[in-house]
């Protein structure tokens, strides 16, 4: 009797679905799968933690005693930097496990960079690739482009301050 399902012969580690399974499970990129209130407190804890590092820049160029608000705006920036940068690794992370899964022939290696193969995926493989993007991956997507969209209103909005200083 011969099984209607192919044997895979791609590597466990470099297979779709178990590199996102495995992104799923990391503890970096697991949070923008939290309940919103928990996602909202990470990225605040690394913002906040970037103030060690952007406030002396920023109390170098202006003085909290005099420039209070300037100071406050320029290291908030400075800050932001790495928050984006964060959310920059969390995105590009999550954008390329979509990708793996989109593709219908996926490439790997069998033993090293010298050897690389592709394979197809089987039509059952890859309807359920496309349902973990469509329901999976793309709402920790589109999260990740809305956090973005405020930041991006948060910066307009410390530069129309700045302006008006």
């Amino acid at each position: 009797m011969e099984s209607s399902v192919s044997i895979c012969p791609v590597p466990e580690e470099q297979q779709p679905i178990n590199e996102y399974q495995e992104l799923q499970e990391s503890w970096f990129f697991r949070w923008v799968t939290l309940d919103l209130s928990s996602y909202i407190s990470k990225l605040l804890f690394v913002w906040g933690l970037s103030w060690f590092v952007s406030a002396p820049v920023a109390a170098v160029s202006f003085a909290p005693k005099k420039y209070l608000l300037h100071f406050i705006l320029a290291a908030s920036a400075g800050a932001g930097v790495f928050l984006v940068l964060t959310l920059l690794r969390l995105y590009l992370g999550w954008s390329y496990i979509r990708s793996r899964l989109l593709q219908e022939t996926i490439f790997y290696e069998e033993s090293g960079w010298y050897d690389g193969q592709t394979w197809t995926k089987t039509p059952e493989i890859f309807a359920r690739d496309r349902l973990i993007v469509s329901y999976q991956i793309q709402p920790i997507l589109q999260r990740l482009q809305r956090t973005f969209a405020i930041l991006v209103l948060f910066v307009v909005g410390g530069g129309l301050i700045w302006n008006f200083l």
